[in-house]
């Protein structure tokens, strides 16, 4: 085995914009503690950690604190619109089509809420549920 420099290595979190839809979305973002990485992903998509926090419906000092990054409900938020998106990357075209999707497009099953909007309600789980019923051929 040859040895490498720390440089050349791989990342541990995926570059800005490289391809992730699947579960493939939520692992990218996993650290070594087995939760969300959320400097990962605001970097991922190129947003701040207040434009996060917006998303994901947290204040935005929760991300600029440590012990609030890894409080319960941050990283289920952060978890549910991970696996949302990865639903929706490869119909919506890549994940940051998801990401404009999630955060903007009103679903009229919902009252014309956003993906965003009810997740913040928590309701992500009907969400997905919505989404496995359209993947499954249902209608909208």
């Amino acid at each position: 085995m040859t040895s490498q420099s720390a440089a050349s290595l791989p990342s541990r979190h995926p570059a800005p914009g490289a391809p992730l839809q699947g579960a493939g979305l939520v692992a990218a973002f996993v650290d070594e503690k087995g939760g969300i990485a959320l400097d990962g992903v605001a970097k991922h998509f190129g947003m701040s950690k207040t434009q996060l926090a917006e998303t994901i419906g947290v204040k935005r000092d929760t991300l600029y604190r440590t012990s609030r990054l890894t409080a319960p409900k941050t990283q289920a938020r952060a978890l549910e619109m991970l696996e949302i998106l990865g639903r929706i990357a490869g119909w919506a075209g890549g994940e940051r089509q998801a990401m404009a999707w999630y955060r903007a497009e009103p679903i009229p099953a919902f009252g014309d809420r956003t993906a965003e909007a009810l997740v913040k309600d928590g309701k992500a789980a009907a969400v997905r549920d919505y989404l496995d019923h359209i993947a499954l051929g249902g209608f909208a």
